[in-house]
C-alpha cells in the first residue's frame, strides 16, 4: 500500500496526544514533515513556517492543521492557494465566514477540505444516530463539564478572543448533537459567564428548540474538578437515549454498547477514524465541511447574556 505523505502544522498537545499516534498506526499516510516553532518530530523534517515547507516539499500533498483556530486560516488559505488538500482540527476555524471562504476555495481548485470533529467518530455516535432515526425527540439534556488545567494546561489562546473558552470542549457535544438528531435545532437563549480578566466564558448554560415542541439545555463547566463529566440524556417517544465519557458509551432501552460500537468497524480510536474519513475523501474526490457546531456557538455568543465572574488563576498559564 502507497502511503499519502502529510505534513503536520502545529505541534501541541493535541497533535502529539492524537494526530501523530493517529497517523503513525492509521496505515494510510506517512508524516513527512511538520511546521513547528518550538521543536518537531525528532527523526521527521520541521520548518519554522508553513510558507517554508510549502516552497521546499512540493510533494506533500495533504497538510493537517492542529494550530489554534485564530491562527488556522491564513495557513489553510495559503496551502489551498498551493494546491493541497487540507484537514482541519476542531474548531475549524475561529469564524463561519473564514471556514465558508475555505470551503469555497477548496471548491474552485477541486481539492479536498475536512473540517473535522473528532467526538462524531466515538464509539456510541453511530448507534446512537441510527437508533434516534424514526424516534420523536422530546427533549435533550447535555452536561459537559472538564477541568481546562489538565486539558490545556499553561495555554493562554483559549482565553483569547477566538479561543472559545468553554466552547472549545463544548463544541464536540454540539458537534454529536448535530450528528445524531434526526430533525435540527436551534439556540434560544444562553447565559455565559465570563472571568473578568478573559475575553472568552469559562462556563455557560445554553437552551435550544426544535420541532414538536422539542427542548434542549446544555450545562457547560471549563473549571470542574475530577473526572470529566460528558453525558448527554435525549428523551423519545421510544424511552430515553443516553451517551457518556463523550460519546464513548452508549445506552438505549434494554440495550447498552459500549466500546466496538463504531462508525468505522476495525478502526479503532476517534483520530484513527479521523484519518481513515480523510484517506476515503481523497480517493473520492471530495470535502466535507459541516458547520452546524460551529454555528450553534456562534448562536450562543449572539443570544448569551455575559455574567461577570471572578478572574481564572492557574500557576501553570503562560503564553504558548
Amino acid at each position: 500500500m502507497t502511503l499519502t505523505d502529510i505534513a503536520i502544522v502545529g505541534v501541541g498537545k493535541i497533535a502529539r496526544d492524537q494526530h501523530l499516534p493517529a497517523i503513525a498506526e492509521g496505515g494510510q499516510f506517512r508524516l513527512a514533515a511538520t511546521v513547528s516553532r518550538s521543536g518537531g518530530v525528532e527523526g521527521v523534517e520541521n520548518f519554522d513556517t508553513l510558507d517554508a515547507l510549502l516552497e521546499a516539499r512540493p510533494g506533500i500533498g495533504v497538510i493537517s492543521f492542529c494550530t489554534p483556530p485564530q491562527v488556522r486560516y491564513e495557513g489553510a488559505r495559503a496551502a489551498l492557494e498551493a494546491g493541497r488538500h487540507v484537514m482541519l482540527e476542531k474548531p475549524p476555524g475561529a469564524s463561519l465566514s473564514e471556514v465558508e471562504d475555505l470551503r469555497a476555495l477548496a471548491g474552485e481548485k477541486g481539492l479536498t477540505l475536512y473540517a473535522t470533529w473528532h467526538s462524531r467518530h466515538a464509539d456510541g455516535v453511530a448507534g446512537a444516530r441510527a437508533w434516534l432515526a424514526d424516534k420523536r425527540v422530546q427533549s435533550v439534556r447535555i452536561d459537559w463539564k472538564e477541568d481546562v488545567r489538565v486539558w490545556h494546561p499553561g495555554q493562554v489562546w483559549i482565553w483569547e478572543a477566538g479561543g472559545l473558552g468553554v466552547f472549545d470542549p463544548a463544541i464536540n457535544a454540539f458537534s454529536i448533537l448535530t450528528e445524531i438528531l434526526p430533525v435540527p435545532i436551534h439556540v434560544t437563549g444562553a447565559e455565559l459567564r465570563f472571568p473578568s480578566n478573559c475575553e472568552t466564558p469559562i462556563a455557560a448554560d445554553v437552551s435550544f428548540a426544535g420541532p414538536h415542541g422539542l427542548t434542549a439545555t446544555a450545562d457547560l463547566d471549563f473549571l470542574y474538578e475530577g473526572d470529566p463529566f460528558w453525558t448527554m440524556a435525549i428523551e423519545t417517544d421510544g424511552g430515553t437515549l443516553t451517551l457518556t465519557q463523550g460519546g464513548a458509551v452508549l445506552e438505549v432501552p434494554g440495550d447498552r454498547q459500549g466500546e466496538g460500537w463504531g462508525d468505522q468497524p476495525g478502526i479503532h480510536g476517534e483520530y484513527p477514524r479521523l484519518y481513515s474519513e480523510m484517506a476515503r475523501l481523497l480517493a473520492a474526490g471530495q470535502s466535507e465541511v459541516d458547520t452546524r457546531p460551529l454555528t450553534l456557538v456562534a448562536d450562543a455568543f449572539m443570544l448569551g447574556r455575559r455574567v461577570d465572574v471572578a478572574p481564572f488563576t492557574d500557576p501553570t498559564l503562560k503564553e504558548t
